[in-house]
């Protein structure tokens, strides 16, 4: 069987009269999408017009939740306790829901943004926060992470879980990423984003920085939309997918299908 991936982007990040990234331009690509929910980025109107659009093209709904860090895009680190990252993810779960009702639709996956999605990968104590706000919300909801603790103690709880590549972003031999902070840390060569892309999907390999190559076995590739040459890359990495043979799923349906495919084979 030919191989599946979503394609998924952090989206309604404008605040106000502030536009952050041409949203319009990079639903044209997508199958799901990440959207701010008020603590980095988002406002009730961003949300309402980005909740709108992805329902009228079948886009799969995902809350983006973030440090309440308006100032800093939630990319700074906060000294917050489990409780406040739990009923942070949860109000801002709640912010997003309240958008999807209203347009006929729900929401369907999870992704931490900024430092918060940074941390959630490494901190025991703020992974078992966003699982267990999860886990009172819905928890068919399905869970973006990269391997570390969050996907570890989401599956432990019961919750599906989507490994999200990150062809933008360089990163270590352990498998985190390189910090924004330091050089390199962002790739910004359309063709090297594209080989990335789809050398990922169709081999499931990245390399690190030290040329180490990484197992990655993504269901979901995150294409930034917070840069200028975001939809140029966006474009470029779907038209290699689909020319390399690759279909383009919205997450929900994706996984969906590949544990109807496993239970097919192992059968009780």
């Amino acid at each position: 069987m030919a191989p599946a991936i979503d394609l998924v982007a952090d989206i309604g990040e404008s605040f106000g009269a502030w536009t952050m990234g041409d949203d319009g331009a990079l639903l044209e690509v997508l199958s799901s999408a990440n959207i701010a929910c008020g603590f980095h980025a988002g406002d009730p109107r961003t949300m309402d017009r980005t909740v709108r659009e992805c329902a009228a093209r079948g886009i799969g709904i995902g809350a983006h939740p973030s440090f309440p860090d308006l100032v800093g895009f939630g990319r700074r680190a906060m000294d917050l306790t489990a409780e406040e990252v739990r009923t942070d993810v949860l109000y801002q779960l709640g912010a997003l829901h309240a958008f999807a009702v209203a347009h006929g639709t729900a929401v369907t996956h999870l992704a931490p943004h900024g430092r918060l999605g940074n941390l959630v990968a490494t901190r025991p104590d703020y992974a078992a926060a966003v699982v267990a706000a999860v886990r009172a919300f819905d928890p068919d909801l399905i869970v973006l992470a990269q391997d570390g603790e969050l996907a570890d103690h989401a599956r432990a709880q019961g919750i599906r879980v989507g490994i999200v590549g990150i062809v933008d972003r360089a990163y270590r031999a352990d498998g985190t990423l390189v910090p924004r902070s330091e050089p390199g840390a962002v790739i910004h060569d359309t063709a090297e984003l594209v080989r990335r892309a789809v050398r990922l999907v169709t081999e499931g390999v990245l390399d690190a920085v030290d040329g180490t190559p990484l197992s990655i076995s993504a269901d979901t590739l995150l294409l930034h939309g917070d840069n200028a040459d975001a939809v140029t890359h966006a474009r470029a990495i779907r038209t290699a997918l689909t020319e390399a043979g690759v279909r383009i799923a919205p997450l929900a349906g994706l996984l969906a299908d590949r544990a109807g495919r496993g239970s097919a084979a192992c059968p009780a």
